[in-house]
């Protein structure tokens, strides 16, 4: 995909799912703008784009947060020519936790984390899309939407339910300023988030799954590359499942 002169923002960008897009974008030329609560994390995307030949920039960022939101989104436009082309809302954080133990602090931090992150981020680039008259903006969900999240707590699932539905509306609201908008409903992947499970539950899902092994960072990078680009000019509002057929009936 080709990405040249355009300036994408990735959240969550420190490691896993977020690293491995951030360095898909600015393999196809993107100016990527690395975000994360994780600096040093970040910092190291960076360095890996950077040794690539691409151009890129650390920007530490709370996406729950409104003022860090904008502080990233001011940084994004200072460095990269005042565009920003791309939005990958994927920052996110998991825990497993029974409904009746789950406390009302750790749903809100979930919520304003998965949810309210997504909405704060796009609230922030939506002006300056519109301004351009396009853009693509990418959010991130869950397989747990459509399972119910047998390794998730109620909290993380209702949290990606909702940026389901966000991408929708979002859809049907920007659409018409040339506004391209787009999920991926992730399978269950090997990564940092999923690192303190036990093997058996790795292996019980890749016997389940038609294709034989768990999700990677690269099949999700490669989906998001090919929605924000225009290959995918004509598929907007829909959630791409990318989980090896798991689901499959």
């Amino acid at each position: 995909m080709e990405f040249t002169g355009q300036t994408a923002i990735v959240t969550g960008a420190a490691r896993g799912f977020g690293r491995a897009i951030a360095r898909r974008l600015a393999r196809g030329g993107a100016r990527i703008v690395v975000a994360d609560i994780n600096l040093p994390g970040a910092e190291k995307t960076v360095a890996l784009i950077r040794k690539d030949g691409g151009e890129a920039l650390a920007a530490q960022a709370d996406v729950a947060s409104a003022a860090s939101v904008e502080a990233m989104v001011k940084a994004a436009l200072g460095t990269f020519d005042g565009r920003v082309d791309i939005l990958v809302n994927n920052a996110a954080i998991w825990t497993l936790v029974p409904t009746e133990e789950l406390s009302e602090t750790d749903w809100d931090r979930m919520v304003d984390v998965n949810m309210k992150g997504v909405f704060l981020c796009c609230k922030a680039v939506i002006p300056i899309m519109k301004r351009q008259k396009r853009g693509h903006i990418v959010n991130i969900a869950s397989i747990a939407t459509r399972t119910g999240g047998t390794f998730a707590g109620l909290h993380y699932v209702a949290s990606k339910g909702g940026v389901l539905a966000m991408t929708k509306k979002l859809g049907k609201e920007l659409g018409q300023y040339g506004i391209v908008v787009n999920g991926v409903n992730p399978g269950t992947s090997q990564t940092e988030m999923t690192a303190t499970w036990d093997p058996t539950i790795i292996e019980g899902i890749i016997r389940n799954t038609p294709l034989g092994r768990t999700v990677t960072p690269e099949d999700i990078a490669d989906t998001v590359a090919f929605l924000a680009s225009d290959a995918a000019r004509f598929v907007h509002g829909e959630t791409v499942e990318v989980n090896g057929g798991i689901l499959c009936d």
